[in-house]
């Protein structure tokens, strides 16, 4: 194929940029977007410590509903009954019940939106990632076709020269141009495989060697879908905080008179009377507040809830300004997107027309090396703008997942 056609060609291969990675040897398994993401949060760190919290706060749920334990004591005195056993059992109140297992189970809510939205933030860091590699590939790609363009540059113009067509001045400048290229490309297969091991160790793999490959294609993302109904994770989290130190200050202010204990048990042995068998025992215990009103408790509890207000006030805040953030920065990668392609159609034809002159003896070689440079950089550029514009639907995503979506 000859080096003008290959260039037209640019446009064409940039609209499908680029299916696997770059890096393929024989034993590579081929790796989805979806399916890093599925490893790293079966086997990450962060997403193992999410799930540890989760199940902490659903113990601390299981605990608040539990009922007390009773309590038994056996005694023996010389006075008459001198056998005592008496069992003491904790009243659970309702109206200090029902305020604990709320607070409990508010705290599992917040963990649990949180877990939530650290599963989030790892899938959008997986998939950063793996953008990443993506277009390290593509510009592995683009710079080994480069290299092979020069070289076939180099050869025309020393086939020029033994014609007498063009002077030594332009195989210089082609073999320059080809070096240029040769160590470009080098460069760039490394950093291919440097974003394919970082891909391999997101997803909880040794990141000695290549072991994958990255089976989905780098290419503009869609349209993002409407905002969803529900709060964003961030708020749904400070909102449950919230609601469980507002419950937690009720139990406080309740708990200033503790509960009381029923006592029952029975009394036997008494040797003046053998025959009077076991005589039963009721009794109620009360904690009398006169030293200890829970004061320092209460404080404690006002001072948590107000901060959980706060807080909560903030994450609102902070979340709507991200969304909007978010949301502009995605509108400005597709505008500057859809300039790119234009941009680059345009720079591919200046390219292919500057070779056909050059092989017709119109125009000099440092003409055609600059068409071909600026038509490097086009294509480049619109690399790394495809994947900043992934990357920016990414946080649209991160920013807006709320409760309730998978």
């Amino acid at each position: 194929m000859s080096l003008s056609i290959r260039l037209v060609r640019l446009s064409v291969l940039a609209t499908g940029l680029y299916g696997p990675a770059v890096v393929s040897l024989s034993a590579q398994q081929p790796v989805t977007r979806a399916q890093a993401a599925a490893a790293a949060l079966a086997r990450g760190a962060r997403a193992a410590f999410g799930r540890a919290d989760t199940v902490a706060a659903g113990g601390v749920l299981r605990g608040a509903r539990a009922y007390p334990n009773p309590s038994f004591a056996a005694t023996y005195t010389k006075d008459a009954p001198r056998y005592h056993y008496i069992a003491d059992l904790l009243l659970d109140l309702p109206w200090l019940r029902s305020v604990r297992i709320g607070a409990a189970a508010a705290a599992r809510d917040a963990t649990g939106f949180g877990f939530a939205f650290e599963r989030a933030a790892i899938r959008f860091d997986v998939d950063t990632t793996y953008t990443r590699a993506l277009a390290a590939a593509a510009h592995a790609r683009l710079s080994r076709r480069n290299a092979r363009d020069a070289d076939s540059l180099l050869t025309m113009a020393r086939l020029r020269r033994e014609v007498g067509d063009v002077s030594e001045l332009d195989v210089r400048l082609a073999e320059v141009n080809a070096g240029q290229l040769e160590n470009v490309a080098v460069d760039d297969s490394l950093a291919a495989l440097d974003g394919l091991l970082a891909v391999q160790l997101a997803i909880g793999l040794p990141a000695e060697t290549a072991s994958i490959t990255l089976a989905d294609s780098l290419v503009p993302p869609p349209d993002l879908a409407p905002a969803p109904a529900g709060e964003p994770l961030r708020v749904a989290a400070a909102t449950a905080a919230l609601r469980s130190e507002d419950r937690s200050l009720a139990l406080a202010l309740r708990s200033v008179i503790p509960a009381p204990s029923l006592q029952l048990g029975v009394e036997r042995g008494d040797p003046a009377d053998p025959a009077q068998g076991v005589l039963p025992t009721v009794g109620l215990a009360l904690a009398l507040p006169l030293f200890n009103r829970n004061g320092g408790e209460i404080g404690q509890a006002r001072a948590a809830r107000d901060r959980a207000q706060a807080n909560l006030d903030l994450t609102r805040r902070e979340s709507a300004a991200d969304v909007a953030r978010a949301r502009r920065s995605f509108t400005a990668a597709l505008a500057r997107l859809e300039r790119d392609r234009r941009l680059l159609a345009s720079a591919d034809r200046v390219a292919a027309m500057s070779l056909q002159a050059y092989a017709e003896g119109a125009i000099p070689l440092a003409n055609v090396l600059e068409a071909q440079r600026n038509a490097r950089e086009a294509l480049g550029r619109y690399i790394d703008d495809v994947a900043a514009t992934n990357d920016a639907a990414g946080v649209v995503r991160l920013v807006t997942a709320s409760a309730g979506e998978p």
